[in-house]
């Protein structure tokens, strides 16, 4: 009995509702920028949380997740336990935060009344910004959150994560290649539609 309770006592919790404070001060950051109407300041929130979501994002697709894929079970379990509760309300926000600042901040700069075919750059920034947002939060989040809740079962159904990783790693991988388009948007818009 001990045994276990240590067990269940070591084993990391994979919500972690104390995040949720630098979720509201990274919105609260988001809110006085957007409310300044300061353009540096607003370009800075765009620019940071755009930087760390699309950073972290193309690290673990293309970086960690291959080498996940051929680590033991025992190995990839903890790191996955310990990974998910971090990223659990990390990505969302930094996803939520770089849209809505890009989003005021094109309005700000006169972007989103540009002429066509000028403004499919806006729409193209618009579309992938949104696909991104609806595969992270309603595949991506939910598979990752089914995998580490199989993964903290005693004898976790290894043909189980095995099928549902295979799938998420293409998504990963469509994420990441939008990244990158996303990324040459905005090259665009810096250098002058």
């Amino acid at each position: 009995m001990t045994a276990l309770v240590e067990t269940l006592d070591t084993t990391p919790r994979l919500i972690r509702f104390n995040y949720l404070w630098y979720v509201g001060a990274a919105l609260i950051v988001l809110i006085a920028a957007i409310a300044s109407r300061n353009i540096w300041f607003l370009n800075w929130v765009h620019v940071m949380c755009g930087v760390l979501w699309t950073g972290i994002d193309l690290f673990m697709g293309f970086v960690l997740g291959p080498i996940l894929r051929v680590l033991d079970m025992s190995i990839r379990k903890q790191v996955l336990l310990r990974l998910t509760p971090r990223t659990l309300f990390l990505m969302p926000t930094l996803a939520t935060a770089t849209g809505t600042a890009g989003w005021f901040l094109a309005a700000d700069l006169g972007l989103t009344n540009l002429p066509w075919p000028q403004i499919a750059w806006v729409y193209g920034a618009l579309a992938l910004n949104t696909v991104m947002g609806i595969q992270g939060l309603f595949y991506l989040l939910p598979t990752n959150l089914r995998v580490c809740f199989e993964l903290q079962k005693p004898n976790p159904d290894g043909a189980k994560i095995g099928l549902m990783m295979g799938k998420y790693f293409y998504a990963v991988a469509a994420q990441g290649v939008m990244q990158v388009a996303i990324i040459i948007i905005m090259a665009k818009f810096v250098t002058g539609i």
